[in-house]
């Protein structure tokens, strides 16, 4: 099973992926996104020069603008790679 990351926030993304069968873990420090196959951001912490600190090897989805089925289709879309 794919263990995705989802910020604490978006509580509709995390509730949308668990009904598609997906591991969700809850991102509340950038530590948590180790082990990880994808994270989903709400791009807030994108700092000034958009460069963000990624400490995952798997994919980083900004949901910024998207609703939670769109942030579900882009995750299965990263998982089929």
């Amino acid at each position: 099973m794919n263990r995705i990351g989802v910020e604490e926030s978006l509580t509709n993304v995390q509730d949308a992926l668990r009904q598609r069968g997906y591991d969700i873990v809850e991102l509340k420090q950038e530590s948590d996104a180790k082990g990880l196959d994808c994270c989903v951001v709400t791009g807030l912490d994108s700092n000034m020069m958009g460069i963000q600190t990624a400490s995952l090897q798997g994919s980083v989805i900004e949901a910024s603008g998207m609703s939670a089925d769109e942030v579900c289709e882009e995750v299965e879309r990263k998982m089929k790679m």
